[in-house]
């Protein structure tokens, strides 16, 4: 069957062929999607699935869905009437009665790998009114000499393309593009980018179409200003690239690492500088490479666009002879007929027939033209994994395994789309999941190869779907650092016009979290990396002032309007959401502290703080309200109508929080007037202490204690039930407002009120020993020693009772008390003098 080139050109004639031919940024692709529209019908053929998909997309918006179709090796998307179609240059239909055909990148004819593929849409691929080839003019004498008929049409470049010499990454402006020449390179790089300027958006062969899009997207949205990519970047990609930074001007292509050739490096300096907006090129300095700089010949070539022409297209037998695999092998490795034209290397899908032709098993089984014809498509399915002839030969024998006798079941492509279907892993994991993914999209595609085709095609662009949002994503997570990006792009001249917001305490720039706020202090993200501080506090100060001042509002209209507000005292602190924002220091007394500001709202502006200060102290002082009855003693003590003895008195009782024991306290010197003031003053003088019933509650001890921290003294916390009894551990200390009792402790108040019952008792005796009725003691929860200890420290002195006689048998008689207080001269009859010209005795002077 093999057949000379001219034979295949039966249909040259048919239309005119025009060949629109330039640098990039010219507008080809744009002139071929408008013939294409002015037709009644058509195709292009795209280098690049992603392409396709991006003319689809637009060519729907013009024509609507159901006239449009989209067709490529992994997806087709057809409909009953579709009357365009959109294709990459493997797939286009070669003898559909179509008014238009287009062919774009056709100087891909020179590929080693998919040029035969090129060179035959060139050759044969016509539209019934007009054909259009697309491509660099290196294509022209090409074009002149295979395709003579054609009219050539220059294009010329819309900006300007210069060269920008070497520079550092740190000085790389934004909105570039970052060239690297592996995988390897291109992750350093995006590292390096998203260390100092916030992330870049990164672009490799190996990723999917779709992760590919997303990563573009990210890049032309602003959210990074960097783009990192392998040479995949050339083609196919229409950016906002203002400058192109090669890392490397080398590149293995599959055979050998070589350098790359002018028109390579033209291409992808072509990003730069789209449509009207001039472009510039340069490499990387600092990336070790030897071969990392352009030579003044090649810089001349690129802002030029002259290039050498291309002398050979590479070309293979597009329709060989199937009647067994060696004549199939034969016309595929045949020679042209023409001098323009040589023949291809041996591309993945010849070099894996060879192989398999080489296995007796499928060599017998591939015999009929039909089998062999089947064998070759089989061969043909691309190697997305990249994995090399070899790998590729041994997938492709199990799926002839299938394929020989029928088609693959269902549930055989369902269960391998299932076990690729896992978002998890690393990028590199998620990368070979997509590609494997990829070749099943291909396999779930052809018409006769798949039982319930549509579904399983259907599955595996969801599974790929999922893989390459969980691609995208992990993408985004290594490489792109959000917050760093927006402080970068906006802590400029125009940083007063950021928008920054507190939600839920959290401070956002633009959308990005950069800290807290806790309380009226600004702490840094925990996340954020410790390069990254300085930057964030650089922005928070801008805005702090304004944030504080508000939220300082907040708090004062809280406050006057009495609504509920997380403050609290905790020791000499004031504290608010758990944060300090106020000191308490030493005042005119022990009562009346003076309330700071914490030097950490010293941001907040002047009248924002004064506001703050007079509501705190508002707040401060009805904090203090559970010491009034102590205030009205401090009150008391000031006036000299209650003579010394009962402001001497006074002044301890505020001095120790109103509880003191009652030996020492100078109480029996105090007249029965004084004696009444104390009782209007609700002062209790009992058998052991004197104290302030009001001062026996959780509310009044809390504040008391605060202020207590203030002069140094930690004092133990309150009971926040203040039970009248309390079990004590250990030599620790007593609660404030109890009386320790050995292993017990009891409230001062249910403390005079057992003694109290127990003088009533005495009372009734006439003088004679009394039995004491536990009971009381025992419903508050106070053990027998304890009981015992209180009563002997009031006075009272116990009588055992006598043991039982020999052989009586019973309970013992109760214990009986008598009272037998200290006598009056025992006790000291004043304090001693204070020494003189010392505090106190000039304080005793005053009180006289």
């Amino acid at each position: 069957m093999a057949r000379n080139i001219s034979a295949r050109q039966d249909r040259s004639g048919d239309g005119r062929v025009k060949a629109v031919l330039g640098p990039t940024n010219t507008g080809k692709t744009h002139l071929a999607i408008e013939r294409l529209c002015a037709h009644s019908s058509g195709a292009i053929g795209f280098p690049l699935r992603l392409l396709a998909r991006e003319v689809y997309d637009r060519v729907c918006a013009i024509k609507g869905a159901d006239r449009v179709a989209l067709i490529t090796g992994e997806e087709r998307i057809e409909p009953k009437h579709a009357r365009w179609l959109l294709c990459t240059a493997e797939a286009m239909p070669t003898s559909a009665d179509l008014a238009f055909v287009a062919l774009d990148e056709a100087q891909l004819g020179a590929d080693r790998e998919r040029g035969h593929v090129f060179t035959d849409r060139l050759l044969h691929t016509r539209g019934r009114e007009e054909t259009m080839i697309l491509g660099s003019a290196t294509l022209e004498p090409m074009v002149r000499a295979l395709v003579p008929e054609a009219e050539i049409v220059g294009r010329p470049r819309f900006s300007t393309l210069s060269h920008a010499g070497a520079r550092k990454l740190s000085r790389i402006p934004p909105r570039s593009a970052i060239v690297a020449v592996s995988a390897e390179q291109v992750y350093a790089i995006a590292e390096m980018l998203r260390r100092f300027r916030g992330g870049a958006a990164v672009v490799m062969g190996a990723l999917s179409p779709e992760t590919r899009n997303r990563q573009v997207a990210l890049y032309q949205s602003g959210e990074v200003d960097y783009l990192v990519a392998t040479d995949a970047i050339g083609m196919g990609l229409n950016l906002d690239v203002q400058h192109v930074a090669f890392a490397g001007l080398s590149k293995f292509d599959g055979v050998r690492q070589r350098r790359l050739f002018p028109a390579e490096m033209a291409q992808i300096a072509g990003r730069a500088g789209r449509h009207q907006t001039d472009g510039s090129f340069g490499t990387l300095s600092g990336t070790g490479g030897h071969d990392a700089e352009f030579t003044p010949e090649e810089v001349y070539a690129i802002e030029e666009h002259r290039f050498a022409p291309l002398t050979r297209l590479f070309w293979r037998d597009a329709d060989p002879d199937s009647h067994s695999i060696a004549s199939l092998i034969g016309d595929l490795e045949r020679l042209p007929d023409r001098p323009e034209l040589t023949a291809a290397p041996e591309a993945i899908d010849l070099a894996v027939l060879k192989r398999l032709a080489d296995d007796p098993a499928i060599a017998a089984e591939a015999r009929t033209p039909a089998r062999v014809a089947r064998l070759w498509d089989a061969c043909r399915l691309p190697d997305f994994r990249q994995h090399g002839a070899d790998t590729h030969a041994r997938f492709v024998a199990r799926l002839w395994a299938d394929l020989k006798d029928g088609q693959i079941p269902g549930d055989h492509v369902a269960r391998a789309i299932a076990e690729l279907d896992r978002p998890d892993g690393d990028i590199d994991t998620l990368q070979g999941r997509i590609a494997a993914i990829r070749s099943w999209s291909y396999i779930a595609q052809r018409p006769d190869w798949v039982l319930a085709r549509e579904e399983m095609a259907a599955r595996a662009r969801a599974a790929e779907a999922r893989l390459s949002d969980a691609l995208h994503g992990r993408l985004t997570e290594r490489f792109v650092n959000r917050r760093t990006s927006v402080l970068m792009k906006k802590l400029g001249p125009d940083a007063g016009l950021l928008p920054v917001k507190v939600e839920d305490d959290r401070v956002l720039v633009d959308g990005e979290p950069i800290g807290v706020l806790a309380g009226f202090r600004f702490r840094v993200d925990p996340s954020a990396r410790l390069a990254d501080h300085k930057l964030l506090l650089a922005a928070a100060e801008r805005h702090l002032p304004a944030l504080l001042a508000e939220r300082a509002r907040s708090l004062c209209a809280a406050l006057m309007a009495n609504e509920a507000v997380d403050l609290a005292l905790a020791g000499s602190s004031l504290d608010w959401e758990g944060e300090r924002i106020a000191r308490l220091s030493s005042g005119k007394s022990v009562l009346a502290p003076s309330l700071g500001l914490e030097p950490a709202l010293s941001a907040l502006p002047t009248a924002a703080r004064r506001e703050l200060e007079a509501a705190l102290a508002g707040w401060f002082d009805q904090a203090l309200r559970p010491l009034d009855p102590l205030r009205q003693l401090e009150q008391a003590s000031r006036d000299a109508a209650g003579g010394p003895e009962l402001r001497a008195l006074l002044i301890r009782l505020v001095e120790v929080g109103g509880m003191l024991a009652r030996a020492g306290s100078g109480v029996e010197h105090l007249s029965p007037a004084q004696r009444q003031q104390l009782r209007r003053l609700k002062v209790q003088v009992g058998a052991l202490d004197i104290f302030v019933p009001a001062m026996l509650k959780p509310a009044p001890l809390s504040a008391w204690r605060a202020l207590q921290a203030v002069r140094g003294r930690n004092l133990g916390a309150p009971h926040p039930a203040m039970p009248p009894v309390l079990a004590l551990a250990g030599k620790a200390l007593p609660p404030p407002g109890y009386r320790a009792l050995g292993k017990q402790a009891l409230r001062l108040d249910m403390a005079e009120k057992l003694l109290h019952a127990a003088h009533a008792v005495r009372s009734a005796g006439s003088g004679k020993p009394i039995i004491l009725d536990p009971a009381l003691a025992v419903s508050m929860g106070l053990a027998t020693p304890a009981y015992t200890q209180l009563l002997r420290l009031a006075g009272f002195q116990p009588i055992m009772p006598r043991p039982l006689p020999r052989g009586a048998f019973g309970p013992l008689a109760p214990p009986r008390w008598r009272w037998r207080p200290l006598r009056r001269e025992s006790l000291p009859a004043a304090l001693p003098p204070p020494p003189n010209g010392s505090a106190f005795a000039a304080l005793a002077g005053l009180m006289r």
